[in-house]
């Protein structure tokens, strides 16, 4: 079987079958047409005479950070349903927070192997800007803003600025924040200064000290809760950059007898499962990640398929979600 057979079969022009692979305008008459044909053939088109043909893979790649984080995981839901509306697929790959890793992804997909990368990007050092800088494919990043590149972002700083708030008003006067690298624009400083600057509006400047940095998981969270009460034992509130460091807080919390909320309040971010199976519920924030998905699909799609060349960007929005961490 090849296109000339099922259009024969169909009885419409190769070019109406080459449209119908390539997801182009027919009318619905035609592709009832060739679909019966398709399905009773079985027919699949080559993917390599596609690729040679048309020059594209009809892939995309995708780098991020931790392959079994709940966000993560809502990041690539969204990029899955747009990419299959559009016929693509994905290739991933799962970086562990390894900055070197993304450079090496970023230029094995450089190479034409995909028709564009979507990168969850974490830090970006002189290296990763080069490398942006000089790519053959499009990219779309996602969690981070970088001047005069396609980017999807949320406000991690107002965020953290509001949670801060939030336990603040709830009587915390002495609050201590777990931080992630501050070379994370996002998670990491956009978070800590809203944090800090949460605590100047509140005459409280001096404690923007109190803080201590974390990896991204439940043990790093854990103890680094232990470093940060070592360091100053009256804290009244831990606010922590993820939900996950938050747990690992909780669980050190726990084995030491200190009541939460009662003697130390707690806080995080994500609004992940995490937060609702604790005990007590943790008090949060809820980005919109799989919507940050879609869009970041949508966006690359455009560019692939209308030739769109501007830079574009969108700053999301979040909410504060207080459960049980927070209320005495």
């Amino acid at each position: 079987m090849n296109i000339a057979e099922i259009a024969r079969q169909a009885g419409v022009s190769n070019a109406a079958v080459s449209r119908y692979f390539n997801n182009g305008y027919l009318s619905e008459e035609k592709k009832e047409a060739i679909r019966v044909v398709v399905e009773r053939t079985g027919y699949r088109p080559s993917l390599q005479a596609q690729t040679l043909r048309t020059k594209k893979t009809k892939l995309i790649g995708v780098i991020l950070p931790k392959i079994n984080s709940a966000s993560m995981g809502s990041v690539v839901s969204g990029i899955s349903s747009v990419l299959e509306e559009h016929g693509y697929k994905m290739l991933m790959a799962d970086t562990q927070n390894n900055p070197l890793k993304e450079l090496e992804y970023l230029s094995v997909f450089n190479k034409k192997q995909v028709d564009g990368i979507i990168f969850l990007a974490t830090v970006f050092t002189p290296e990763h800007r080069k490398l942006l800088n000089n790519l053959q494919v499009p990219v779309i990043l996602v969690g981070q803003r970088l001047a005069d590149t396609n980017c999807i972002y949320h406000d991690d700083y107002h965020a953290a600025r509001d949670l801060t708030g939030l336990v603040l008003k709830r009587g915390s006067k002495n609050p201590g924040f777990i931080s992630a690298t501050l070379q994370d624009k996002a998670a990491g400083a956009g978070r800590f200064e809203g944090f800090c600057d949460a605590l100047r509006e509140n005459g409280m400047d001096a404690l923007c000290g109190q803080y201590v940095v974390a990896e991204f998981n439940v043990l790093s969270g854990y103890a680094m809760a232990g470093q940060l009460l070592e360091k100053f034992p009256d804290l009244d509130a831990i606010i922590c950059a993820t939900d996950s460091m938050a747990a690992g807080a909780r669980q050190y919390l726990k084995e030491k007898g200190i009541d939460v909320p009662g003697e130390i309040m707690l806080a995080g971010f994500g609004d992940s499962v995490l937060s609702g199976v604790m005990s007590p519920t943790l008090t949060t924030v809820r980005f919109s990640y799989e919507e940050s998905g879609r869009l970041a699909a949508s966006m690359l799609m455009s560019k692939l398929e209308n030739g769109t060349d501007s830079p574009r960007e969108r700053m999301l929005g979040y909410s504060v979600i207080e459960k049980e961490s927070t209320r005495k």
